[in-house]
């Protein structure tokens, strides 16, 4: 900055005030001071003005995996709000791994980011605890941490299963299966709820048979539908019954399944028939979260908050069919 006063002839304080936007300054000062920052190739010392402020305008955002793509859209939310308020997002991915979480949350706390945005591994959480006491805020996404007391933006996974299967039952379905990777997890437990609550409404039981975790065995049980809860397994389904088609059933003709998923992907629309799914949009999460992080940042105080944003039921033809017996 000294070298910019000197050539443009004026005070220290001049170009601080011309550089930071300050009034007091006359035009063609002005014009002056920010030529001679052009001749010099002048960059402002951004982290030295924002230490001043207490805030390094940065955030950090974590999930078990930032290739996913639900999580790398929540994450391109996430950045388009810090964007728009001038803050920048470091990214990291855990591998599901809560103690490589740890680090690498404690490590980004360390480097002073203003808040973080997680979607949390399952274990202890009370690690954060200090750094939020100390002014680290925090948003947790797709599914809540084992810690009271946080901000949490989620799908409606619940009410998705609850009306993906009333729409297979509105079909005329009334063995219908549930196929997820894992059935103890935050995500699978909301989704089997959603499925449970949808059959008990409707009056029909649900055999263990049909909650399972291997998609041959859920076909073999003489299910007539099948709801699925990601995105893989849904394909996972879609390949096991290609592959039944050319396996006749004992009255000489191949047994239709029907099928919805949860978490939309690319080219569903395009296979044939068309896979009918639930959606939610993954950046919409994001845009929540990182709305309500700033908030937190800039110093608001409220109580705790819990935003569930809705899903909606895409027919496509995989599910639009009576069964067959």
């Amino acid at each position: 900055m000294k070298d910019v006063a000197f050539r443009a002839g004026v005070a220290l304080k001049t170009v601080s005030r011309v550089v930071n936007g300050e009034p007091g300054v006359t035009p063609e000062t002005t014009k002056r001071v920010l030529g001679a920052i052009e001749d010099l190739g002048f960059r402002r010392n951004e982290s030295a003005r924002l230490l001043r402020t207490g805030r390094t305008a940065t955030l950090g955002f974590i999930s078990d995996n930032c290739g996913h793509p639900d999580h790398a859209a929540v994450c391109r939310g996430v950045e388009e709000i810090a964007r728009d308020h001038g803050f920048l997002v470091f990214t990291g991915s855990t591998d599901n791994d809560p103690s490589r979480e740890e680090v690498l949350a404690l490590s980004l706390c360390s480097r002073r980011v203003d808040g973080l945005i997680m979607a949390p591994t399952s274990g202890d959480h009370e690690y954060l605890v200090p750094e939020m006491e100390a002014g680290v805020a925090a948003v947790f996404v797709l599914r809540p941490p084992e810690l009271p007391g946080v901000d949490v933006v989620l799908a409606d996974e619940r009410g998705g299963a609850k009306e993906a299967v009333a729409h297979l039952i509105a079909q005329g379905h009334r063995r219908i299966g549930y196929l997820d990777g894992d059935l103890t997890g935050y995500r699978s437990r909301q989704l089997l709820s959603g499925y449970t609550e949808a059959m008990s409404a409707a009056g029909l039981p649900v055999d263990a048979a049909w909650t399972t975790l291997a998609p041959q065995r859920l076909l073999d049980s003489a299910v007539t539908a099948v709801f699925c809860g990601s995105r893989e397994h849904t394909v996972r389904v879609l390949r096991a019954l290609a592959t039944a088609q050319h396996t006749p059933t004992a009255r000489g003709r191949t047994r239709r399944v029907a099928v919805v998923g949860f978490g939309d992907f690319e080219l569903a629309d395009l296979v044939s028939p068309g896979v009918t799914m639930v959606s939610y949009d993954p950046a919409e999460i994001g845009h929540a979260a990182g709305s309500l992080l700033l908030e937190r940042v800039a110093g608001e105080q409220g109580p705790p908050r819990r935003v569930e944003l809705p899903t909606r039921l895409i027919p496509r033809g995989s599910a639009e069919f009576p069964p067959d017996d």
